[in-house]
């Protein structure tokens, strides 16, 4: 892989870690206003459960057939 290709790739991988803690911290949020006598503990309980039962979560995120990876 050429280095400008690889940089691209690291720099998506980047921007996606980026988003999802942005997701997580509105949800965080959400949470707090939801539930304000809730403890931090409490908070991250709930947070965990959504990031595993959420919409999606369990097809890998994505609608279409599951796949092994990595591809053969």
């Amino acid at each position: 892989m050429d280095p400008a290709a690889r940089e691209r790739m690291v720099e998506r991988f980047r921007l996606t870690l980026a988003l999802f803690e942005f997701g997580e911290a509105m949800m965080r949020q959400r949470l707090r206003r939801t539930h304000p006598t809730a403890s931090e503990a409490e908070i991250d309980r709930m947070v965990t459960g959504w990031v595993q039962r959420r919409p999606g979560a369990q097809g890998g995120d994505c609608p279409g057939r599951v796949r092994s990876w990595p591809p053969r």
